[in-house]
């Protein structure tokens, strides 16, 4: 029941709203969509038995144009069957709502209305870009790893920039993983192999199975196994190589983890160092968050920030057993310094529900830019889109967009500026 009520209960009307309501400033140099997906499940049958994650996907979006918000609109993704839910992106100039599990992505216009399935980076077993597909700020290509229940291989698909799939590598696996997300750098594709994985089309966390870790070259080649105690993989905040040594951060949780309760884990941020012949593990922040991002021109490459959530997704508070709770750790963005090992807080109200923030580039600076996140406005019962200076990250927010509707917590979503 937990995820169709509260912060996570579905809208039911699409809606269009110009010329909306700010208070503060909107940077004039913010020009694009800011675009996010989540399922939006209407008329479930048995809410005792829903699993979250599945019904239609619906993309919330905004247009900001020379210190304007000229609109809000959210859109479901009509498609048949098992919708688009997770995440929305860019590539060759055509925007797409993102699936996984084997099921493709299906393109968006302008305007959010759905234009119908399509095959980016389909490849000839089947296979489509993944829900996690990741842009080389340096190529343009579109690399991704997939998955397909029944299968016992996974691919990953390299997608050049005009949308043409210029390689695909089937990498063999003793079943079909649970693999929502994955790593890249500007050599190597990270993988892992986790006790969640799928007995025919059910999914399910198999006590006793160690957490595999496999490395392999971009242009494929063999993989390069380490095997770890079991953990649960969320998602990856960046990588990148280091002299002989491939660097990864991400998102990891102590399993067991219920794919109908995706929100019992509590995801904490670690950094693995892989070798040659061990992966070293580091925790770089024990407090519980998830949805990492970072500022896109340096993925795949060295960085010091990176920026997570801690969201009521998870039914904050989290906190270790005996320990008081953070209450300013409850609906709060992070940004991390990862080269000092710090880190620093925005906190929303108890009841101002959190989703993931998206960097949008204002300038060549790493941190040069702004923080783009929806959060719940209690008092008026809808959403804003707050806009954050992500180098005075605790400061006032820059501005709020105040949106016309409730936006429920989702997945993922992405900045895309003007061409």
């Amino acid at each position: 029941m937990r995820y169709l009520e509260g912060d996570f209960a579905p809208v039911t009307e699409e809606i269009t709203a110009f010329d909306l309501p700010v208070t503060g400033r909107i940077p004039a140099e913010l020009n694009g969509r800011y675009l996010r997906n989540g399922p939006n499940a209407l008329g479930v049958e048995d809410p005792a038995v829903h699993i979250w994650g599945m019904g239609q996907g619906m993309v919330h979006g905004v247009r900001l144009r020379e210190g304007r918000a000229e609109w809000y609109r959210n859109r479901f993704v009509r498609t048949p069957g098992f919708a688009p839910i997770v995440n929305v992106i860019e590539h060759a100039g055509r925007t797409f709502a993102m699936a996984e599990g084997g099921l493709p992505p299906a393109e968006l216009d302008a305007e959010l209305d759905t234009v119908g399935l399509c095959a980016l980076g389909g490849t000839a077993e089947g296979f489509t870009a993944g829900a996690h597909s990741k842009h080389d700020p340096r190529t343009g290509e579109l690399h991704s790893l997939s998955y397909m229940p029944g299968h016992a291989f996974v691919q990953h698909i390299v997608t050049d920039a005009g949308g043409t799939v210029v390689r695909s590598v089937s990498i063999p696996m003793a079943r079909t993983p649970f693999l929502h997300d994955f790593a890249l750098t500007e050599n190597h594709v990270v993988l892992w192999d986790t006790p969640l994985g799928f007995d025919g089309f059910e999914c399910r966390w198999e006590p006793g199975r160690p957490t595999r870790v496999g490395v392999m070259p971009r242009a494929g080649g063999e993989v390069r196994w380490h095997e770890i105690e079991p953990v649960h993989v969320s998602h990856t905040l960046n990588a990148y190589d280091d002299g002989g040594s491939v660097v990864v951060d991400l998102v990891t949780a102590q399993g067991p983890f219920d794919p109908a309760d995706p929100g019992a884990i509590r995801p904490v941020l670690d950094r693995w160092t892989i070798t040659q012949n061990a992966l070293h593990q580091r925790r770089v922040d024990d407090r519980p968050q998830d949805f990492p991002r970072v500022n896109e021109a340096r993925l795949t490459r060295p960085y010091r920030y990176g920026y997570s959530a801690a969201t009521s997704f998870y039914g904050m508070p989290s906190v270790p057993e005996g320990a008081p709770p953070d209450d300013a750790f409850v609906n709060a963005l992070v940004k991390h310094d990862l080269e000092r090992g710090t880190a620093e807080v925005h906190a929303f109200g108890r009841d101002e529900a959190t989703g993931e923030a998206v960097f949008a580039a204002a300038g060549e600076g790493e941190d040069d830019g702004y923080l783009l996140a929806y959060v719940h406005n209690p008092a008026r019962g809808a959403g804003d889109l707050v806009i954050l200076s992500a180098q005075d990250f605790t400061g006032e927010p820059v501005a709020r967009v105040h949106l016309p509707a409730r936006v429920p917590l989702g997945l993922h979503g992405n900045w895309l500026p003007d061409r």
